[in-house]
Order: C-alpha cells, then sequence, then structure tokens
C-alpha cells in the first residue's frame, strides 16, 4: 500500500496513489507510534464533549417535518464579481455559496458555542492533546455531478487553499506538520508541535473541493465559471453583479443526515443584489424580497406602518441574540503615520458622541459598546482582572492601562448637546501630549495639519461618518468623508488603502483562530486579512495561543478577558454600539421553527436554512 503525504513547502501532485481500507489500521498503527491513543467520535466539542448523543435525530432549532418545495427570494445590498468564496478575492464573492453549494468535512451546531458534527466526514478522531487528527469519510458523499468524494479530494483541497486561500487558511494550514491519505476514505493529519487546540476544528471547517473539476490556474481569479461542489443547491442561473439562483439538488446525498435534516427547505433560492438601500426595502415592501434583516433602528421604529404588516401579511420580530455582541467602530489605519501614537487615537475615539448620535438619529435604541465580547462573560468590563489574567499579562508591563485592568473604563460619555466643551477639552489635552497644538482653529504639527479620509460604502455609515466628521471639526481635525461602490470598497479594504472605515468584529462564544487574522501581527502585512487596524504586538499574539492552548472553560475565560483589555487599551477602533436583539421582518408565505439557535449571530443562515415556505 502507498500513502500521500503534504510536508510544509512541498505540493500535492494530482496523481494520488491510495491504498485499500483493509489495510489502514496497520498503517494508523505505524503512524500513530509514540503518541497518545486517539478517540473515535461522531463530533468534536472545543471545550468538553458534544452535547448530542451520536444517535442525534435533528439539531434542535430544526424542524425535521419541515415541508420542502416552494421559492425563497432574499436580498443583500451591493454587488459581486466572483463565485468563489475561498481565495484572496472572497470579499466580492456572491453570498450564499458557503454551506448551501459548497460543503466542509463537519458541521457546526449553533445551539453549542462550539462544537461540530458529522457531514462529509462521518468521524474524527483526535487525542488528548490533539496532537492529530483523523477524518473518515462518509462513503455515501458525493459531488452533484455523481463523483465520489474521496480523501484525493481532502488532499487536493488543503493543499490548494494552503497555497492559494484566504490569509487565515494559509495561516491555519501551515501550522499542519504532514498530511496522509490512509485509504480512500480515511485522512490523517499530524499537528505535532501546532500547539492550537482548536486547529483540529478549524480542520474540519475546510470546504471539500473536487481535484479533477476545480481549475487551479484561475483559482485565484474573480470567476463566474459554476463551480461542481457537494452541497444541498447548485447554481442554476447567473445575472453578473444583480442575481443569482440556487435550485435544490434532488440528489443531494447528505439530505437524510441527522446534520441536514430539517434545513435546506426551498426548492429555489433567488438572492438579489440592490445598489441603493431604500430601493431594496421598497421592493421587500412590494412582496419581492420574503425576508428582511433591519439594521436601521429608525426605519424598524417608524418604516413599517405599509398595509401588509397591518393586515399580517408580513411579520415584524425582535428577537433577543445570545451571542456576545462583538464590535463595530471606526477603525484606524495605524499603518498610516499619524495614528501611530495611542493619545491621538483615544483622542480621536473621544470626539465620537454617542449620547446625540443615539438620541438624535437612532431614537435611543442603542447602548454603547464598551468591550470586544459585550453582554457575555468573556467581557473584561466591569471585572477587576484576576490574578490568573495579570499572569497571563505581567510579560507585558505596560501594555494594559490601569483602569482597564481594574475593569473602570468606559468609552467617554458626553452630555448629549452636541457641544459637550469637556468632551472637547479632553480629547485635545491628549493630542498636545502627544505634540499636536490648536492654532487658528486647526491642529497642527511640524507645519502639517491633522487630516484624513473616511471611507464608506453606503448612505448609513455616510451619514454616520459625516456626524462624526462634523465632531472632529471641533477640535481642529479634518475628516473627508468618502463614499465608493462595494467593489471599490472591498479591494482597498483588501490592500488597506484606506485611512479610517468603519469594520465589524462579530462575537462568537469561543473566539480563536480567527482572531488571528483580525488582531495577529503576521496578518498586519497580509493581503486580504481583516487586520484593518494593522495591529501587531507581542501580547496580543500571546493572548490568542493561550486562548487556543486552554484546556478549561475557566483558562480560555481567563485568556480572552486578558485579550480583550489589550485590545481596549489599544484604542485601535472608535467603539459604536449594539442592541441585544435582532430585527427581523417576512412575508407570512415562508415560516420557521419556534426554536432559536443559542449561539448564532445572526440567528439565521444567509438563506435561511431552517425556514421553509408556510404556502403549498
Amino acid at each position: 500500500m502507498t500513502t500521500q503525504t503534504i510536508r510544509p513547502g512541498l505540493r500535492l501532485t494530482r496523481r494520488t496513489a491510495i491504498g485499500t481500507l483493509a489495510a489502514a489500521p496497520t498503517l494508523l498503527a505505524r503512524t500513530a507510534r509514540g503518541q497518545a491513543q486517539g478517540r473515535i467520535s461522531h463530533g468534536i466539542a472545543m471545550h468538553g464533549a458534544p452535547a448530542l448523543p451520536a444517535d442525534f435525530a435533528h439539531l434542535p432549532y430544526a424542524n425535521p417535518d419541515a415541508p420542502k418545495g416552494g421559492r425563497l427570494s432574499i436580498a443583500f445590498q451591493g454587488t459581486f464579481d466572483g463565485l468563489n468564496p475561498f481565495n484572496l478575492r472572497a470579499g466580492s464573492a456572491a453570498q450564499g455559496l458557503s454551506g448551501n453549494v459548497f460543503q466542509t468535512l463537519m458541521a457546526r451546531s449553533l445551539d453549542e458555542p462550539f462544537t461540530l458534527y458529522g457531514l462529509i466526514a462521518q468521524t474524527i478522531e483526535t487525542d488528548d492533546a490533539r496532537s492529530h487528527v483523523v477524518f473518515r469519510l462518509d462513503r455515501r458523499a458525493k459531488f452533484s455531478d455523481g463523483t465520489p468524494i474521496t480523501a484525493g479530494d481532502i488532499l487536493f483541497t488543503f493543499d490548494l487553499l494552503k497555497t492559494r486561500g484566504r490569509p487565515q487558511q494559509r495561516i491555519a494550514y501551515g501550522l499542519v506538520r504532514s498530511i496522509v491519505a490512509v485509504d480512500d476514505w480515511t485522512v490523517r493529519y499530524d499537528l505535532t508541535g501546532a500547539n492550537d487546540r482548536e486547529l483540529p476544528l478549524t480542520l474540519a471547517l475546510m470546504p471539500v473541493l473536487p481535484k479533477d473539476k476545480t481549475n487551479v490556474e484561475r483559482f485565484s481569479d474573480s470567476s463566474l465559471e459554476i463551480p461542481v461542489a457537494s452541497g444541498p443547491y447548485r447554481i442554476a442561473a447567473i445575472k453578473p453583479g444583480e442575481e443569482l439562483t440556487l435550485k435544490r439538488n434532488p440528489d443531494y446525498w447528505g439530505r437524510d443526515l441527522p446534520i441536514s435534516r430539517g434545513l435546506y427547505n426551498f426548492d429555489e433560492i433567488v438572492i438579489s443584489y440592490y445598489r441603493d438601500a431604500n430601493s431594496m426595502f421598497e421592493s421587500f415592501k412590494a412582496g419581492l424580497i420574503d425576508y428582511r434583516y433591519e439594521g436601521n433602528p429608525t426605519r424598524w421604529k417608524t418604516g413599517y406602518d405599509f398595509p401588509a404588516v397591518r393586515d399580517g401579511r408580513v411579520k415584524k420580530e425582535e428577537l433577543r441574540v445570545g451571542t456576545p455582541r462583538g464590535m463595530e467602530g471606526f477603525a484606524f489605519n495605524t499603518r498610516r503615520p499619524l495614528f501611530k501614537d495611542v493619545r491621538v487615537r483615544e483622542a480621536l475615539a473621544i470626539m465620537f458622541d454617542f449620547e446625540w448620535i443615539n438620541h438624535n438619529l437612532f431614537d435611543d435604541l442603542y447602548t454603547r459598546t464598551i468591550s470586544f465580547f459585550d453582554n457575555s462573560d468573556l467581557s473584561s468590563s466591569g471585572k477587576p482582572a484576576s490574578a490568573d489574567e495579570r499572569a497571563l499579562l505581567a510579560p507585558y508591563a505596560g501594555v494594559v492601562r490601569a483602569d482597564i485592568l481594574e475593569g473602570r473604563w468606559r468609552p467617554y460619555v458626553a452630555d448629549g448637546s452636541g457641544r459637550d466643551r469637556k468632551q472637547a477639552r479632553a480629547a485635545l489635552d491628549l493630542m498636545t501630549q502627544a505634540g499636536w497644538k490648536l492654532k487658528r482653529g486647526e491642529l497642527e504639527k511640524d507645519d502639517e495639519g491633522f487630516e484624513f479620509e473616511i471611507m464608506v460604502v453606503d448612505r448609513n455609515q455616510e451619514r454616520l461618518a459625516l456626524n462624526y466628521a462634523s465632531s472632529l471639526k471641533r477640535i481642529g481635525v479634518t475628516a473627508r468623508v468618502r463614499t465608493v461602490d462595494e467593489v471599490q470598497y472591498q479591494r482597498r479594504r483588501q490592500r488597506f488603502d484606506f485611512d479610517m472605515m468603519l469594520g465589524t468584529w462579530v462575537a462568537s462564544a469561543s473566539p480563536g483562530n480567527e482572531q488571528r487574522m483580525r488582531w495577529g501581527s503576521a496578518s498586519a502585512s497580509q493581503e486580504a486579512s481583516f487586520n484593518l487596524a494593522g495591529a501587531s504586538s507581542p501580547a496580543i499574539d500571546a493572548l490568542i495561543a493561550a486562548m487556543l492552548a486552554a484546556q478549561t472553560r475557566e483558562e480560555f475565560v481567563t485568556a480572552v478577558r486578558a485579550y480583550d483589555r489589550v485590545l481596549l487599551s489599544g484604542f485601535y477602533i472608535v467603539p459604536l454600539f449594539h442592541t441585544i436583539y435582532q430585527w427581523d421582518a417576512h412575508w407570512t408565505k415562508i415560516t420557521r421553527p419556534q426554536a432559536l439557535p443559542h449561539w448564532a449571530a445572526p440567528l439565521f443562515a444567509a438563506t435561511l436554512d431552517t425556514w421553509w415556505s408556510a404556502t403549498p
């Protein structure tokens, strides 16, 4: 029997010599020699054990009796120029493909903080140290063209994404020491030395691409070539940049799996793209769109008084979200010399007048965000650092401010008048410490004024940025607001070609590897990473490593809170606001289960995979 191994720096050839199943036990015993015996399971949790037993019938928030059929029409604002959500240009790829067209080795239950169950991989094996992981594929698994999914496809996909995939994939997959195809249905990863307990889960969430149907040479391009994949839907029609139609595959191999039961109920999903937010809302009112996730509080409060709401054909729902609320804010690009000084960043953050904005623009519906993990036990706000936190932070003296270490820090609270003099004085005091002087109403340093650009992509962002720019003008700062289209926005974001932009850092109940791409030093210079601020700090890197090495929930919470304190002390962003509710509206021709996933944010997938048609 022969095996195939990928080691760092070596490429997988397209000719795969794979042995037989009968020889697998011998090889596994040989390759695992000297390592702890692994345990085979139907699922894996980041901490503890999976909540669902091996014989679970369906996910707790899915309705196994949901009828199949009907059509779903949804919409997003913007456009798209590709069908590949896995390369560097993924930011401008069409939405709704992951999960529907492309699927992964294992799938997440959103009723648990971070637990995966079998999908393409029927079982997972790992040891207590998570020094290796073995996936055994479901022999029924196949691509949409009927081709079986084999270990060769897993090795091919791993190598492709490691060399040409998104930055977060390249970094994570680079930690793998080697990968072996044990037989046609079994793949083993050697994770020795990775020191990353999340890595088996990261690998389990790898999509699987067909080695004989994937165009490697064009993989990095923004292509509209329809892919062959393994999901419950196939792409049926495309209007470039405007519309995508998915049709349910009647031969989907995984339709009866417990992880799929009650999901993917619509026969057809039409995804439309709108350049203008108002046009998209008017289309919803007219019944051209079935579902709307509302992000505008003023519209939520006053804009839904139309006939279909009054007579019950459209239902409004205010649903409580159980996950940490995360962070949204104006990101400073610290690669720019103007924003290198943390005192400057803090001063500019002070000038964001949340109290005036919340009352005058948002009807007091928002709460100011004070942590990267707000509304959860992971937040450091209001909690003095424990002895264990202080021990983690001890090698990085001075990185965390005293008030943040003690849990006392809050964003500046203005008087709500829009003209708070104390607010301006506090900001100017910090700017003076950083060497800036107010002369003739303008801040100056070395005969240069303080000027920068805020890049935005829609009218809502523009309104917020213009208000912020007006506040900054009060201390002699000139902030120009520039609105660009979606494609330009994504390209400039990926190249870090901006001074300041709005960013969103969605928080999960189990932050981990994704933090490397948001705040890790290696991602600061890596094109298309999500490290918008350009943060590069040994303390941040060490605390991400501590999160990934935590073996208990207590160790994990300690590491995340310390991490939260370091990010807050860096003043990398101007924190905005949040609500603990999700505002939804939908036409009653579609419906959903009563049970909601506890750890989902948003509560529903982009294409409402738990919903179904309520009309024949």
